[in-house]
């Protein structure tokens, strides 16, 4: 196999770095370009399921698991605290639903990368338009050429804009705050997702004794407004919830608190034009209700690298991993997207119905339905 492969990477975030690690293990020569000065991941907490950890295994990056608490139970409850359903997560199957923080994972990606000669990282590097055949043009007017280019530069996508201009991000009408926190307190904080009437919540545990917590709310100007003034209105609105979720919000910093519309990518017919790739957020960026977003990454880092590890030409390859790809994140966007919907559900009567229904699902009905989102298996060889 040869060992000159030049490929090059848009973007320089989870599911970038994961591609870098993956083509690297097929002897490809990398460049990842970053526009950001420094490489960096916006976020609290993440979760990985399975798939992402049979993925991180491929690529060597197993230890994952020690970043991060794998909790044993889960459900949904009503703001008042009471358990609508519980899951035991050990019936999942695999290693469980890994909770850590976004940043630790991508330090693990950064160590992987750092001090391979095989790998170059440019930050700083704005891309401004791409050619099909492999030719990257950057804001300085270099140019950057590779047998194959990569777009994993997110929902906003720069590769994505330049060769599916037809393709548009459309906003949910949803509003989601996220922090990491710390209490003070014995009591229990359980683990697992809330519904309300128009808005929902979650938390989860985190090493150390820190909590990784969620909301979400429909779109308003105070929702979206600066750290300082939008915290005190979350603060109101989730006042009595039940714990820890309004402690949490109480004992919050304005400056870790983080507060984002939510968007997401409708299907794209292709993942492929010519040379070029997408992965990740570029390619099929989902609501977060089915926490697959960085899943998925990792995934297609793992499928992009199995499908161009061979005599085959890139394109050959390439539509390898479109074909491969585009049926599963297809189904899963579709559902993450009805999996929002729902949680998001107003009025009294309809949410009276969804939560009696949640309430007498069996756990087996809930346990198949997870498992056929974290069935994912990485191809061989890898």
């Amino acid at each position: 196999m040869a060992s000159d492969r030049q490929a090059v990477i848009v973007g320089g975030g989870i599911g970038g770095l994961a591609v870098a690690v993956a083509l690297r293990r097929g002897s490809w020569q990398v460049t990842v370009l970053e526009r950001h000065p420094s490489l960096s991941e916006i976020g609290a907490g993440i979760t990985l399921w399975p798939n992402a950890l049979r993925a991180l295994d491929a690529l060597g990056l197993g230890d994952v698991r020690s970043l991060g608490v794998v909790p044993a139970g889960g459900g949904m409850r009503d703001p008042r605290g009471k358990w609508l359903n519980r899951t035991d997560m050990g019936e999942l199957g695999g290693d469980g639903i890994l909770v850590l923080e976004r940043r630790r994972l991508l330090g693990a990606l950064q160590d992987a990368v750092a001090g391979d000669e095989g790998v170059a990282v440019r930050t700083g590097v704005t891309v401004v338009g791409v050619d099909a055949r492999g030719v990257v043009d950057c804001a300085s007017g270099e140019q950057i050429c590779g047998d194959v280019v990569i777009g994993a530069d997110g929902i906003n996508s720069a590769v994505r804009r330049a060769l599916w201009p037809q393709a548009k991000v459309r906003s949910t009408g949803i509003v989601a705050a996220r922090l990491i926190g710390r209490l003070d307190d014995s009591r229990e904080p359980g683990n697992g997702e809330t519904w309300g009437r128009g808005d929902y919540a979650g938390v989860a545990p985190l090493p150390e004794g820190s909590l990784y917590a969620y909301y979400a709310t429909r779109r308003t100007a105070e929702a979206l407004a600066a750290p300082q003034d939008a915290l005190p209105w979350w603060q109101r609105k989730f006042a009595n919830w039940h714990y820890p979720l309004p402690q949490l919000l109480d004992a919050a910093e304005p400056d870790r608190f983080l507060c984002h519309e939510l968007f997401e990518l409708p299907p794209l017919d292709t993942l492929v034009r010519g040379q070029v790739a997408l992965a990740g957020d570029a390619a099929h960026a989902m609501t977060p209700n089915l926490g697959q977003g960085a899943c998925l990454a990792l995934e297609d880092a793992v499928e992009l690298a199995a499908a161009l590890d061979g005599s085959a030409p890139v394109v050959t390859g390439l539509r390898d991993y479109e074909r491969s790809r585009l049926p599963r994140v297809h189904r899963l966007a579709k559902r993450s997207h009805t999996a929002g919907v729902v949680a998001a559900l107003s009025g009294r009567a309809l949410t009276t119905f969804r939560n009696t229904l949640v309430r007498v699902t069996p756990e087996s009905v809930s346990l198949r339905a997870f498992r056929s989102v974290a069935d994912w298996r990485p191809p061989l060889p890898v």
